[in-house]
């Protein structure tokens, strides 16, 4: 497993992300304190609090190496 810190600050942002990795293959995870929800779920996003960065786990090594150079924009 890899993590990342992201921030998610805007609405575009978020659903920008979310655009990237939903077709991927794979497991990814979005951590914000305790709560944990899929990185694919853009209502599981808006549950969590958003002014702080968050961490994304992606649960498999070659998934990671396919979307962190998606990511670069949201890579804090």
């Amino acid at each position: 497993m890899q993590t990342v810190s992201i921030k998610l600050d805007t609405v575009d942002k978020i659903k920008g992300f979310v655009n990237i990795v939903a077709p991927l293959d794979g497991d990814f995870d979005i951590v914000s304190a305790r709560y944990v929800v899929d990185a694919k779920s853009i209502m599981g996003i808006f549950s969590l609090d958003l002014s702080k960065p968050l961490e994304l786990h992606i649960h498999d090594a070659a998934s990671a190496e396919r979307v962190i150079p998606l990511l670069k924009d949201y890579i804090v």
